[in-house]
């Protein structure tokens, strides 16, 4: 099964989500990570969205997206021509005894502690996914009682840029 980050530049207008969203969901595609943000440019919004599937699969949604009309422009993201990321924030239950082997933890892998409190840490790490679930594996000993993670966004390298933005 292969992997695919589409980087897709759509109008800033109310509905858009839902129409990208339903088109997976009608089709039966599972959208494996998804993050949507105003661009620059407030009439446009860059949605990043990733995808498994066999490459026929991928190239249907690819067609399927650059069909809907809120669609400005789409890009598939190669994995050695473009930079993705994700953020992950973590809440570690911890006491006083714990605290330094998590923070040592954390600055091996230039996270930051964003939150301390009598019992527990919240640290923050952006990064690819697999230095991230490296993070978690790590983390293995320790109770991690919340963990929330935003999903990748990736542009392309160089001064390739989508139009409109």
């Amino acid at each position: 099964m292969n992997r695919a980050v589409f980087s897709i530049l759509v109008e800033n207008s109310a509905g858009v989500l839902s129409r990208v969203s339903g088109l997976f969901s009608r089709r039966g595609y599972n959208i494996d990570s998804l993050t949507v943000g105003e661009t620059q440019n407030p009439q446009f919004s860059r949605m990043t969205i990733t995808v498994s599937g066999d490459e026929d699969v991928l190239e249907q949604i690819e067609k399927q997206l650059s069909k809907l009309v809120d669609v400005c422009e789409i890009t598939k993201l190669p994995a050695d021509a473009s930079v993705c990321r994700e953020l992950i924030l973590i809440k570690v239950l911890c006491d006083a005894s714990q605290r330094q082997n998590i923070t040592a933890i954390t600055n091996i892998f230039r996270a930051n502690i964003v939150d301390v409190s009598k019992d527990s840490v919240i640290i923050a790490l952006t990064g690819d996914q697999s230095k991230l679930n490296a993070f978690i594996e790590l983390l293995d000993g320790f109770e991690i009682a919340e963990l929330a993670r935003t999903g990748i966004t990736g542009l392309a390298r160089g001064a390739k840029t989508l139009p409109l933005a």
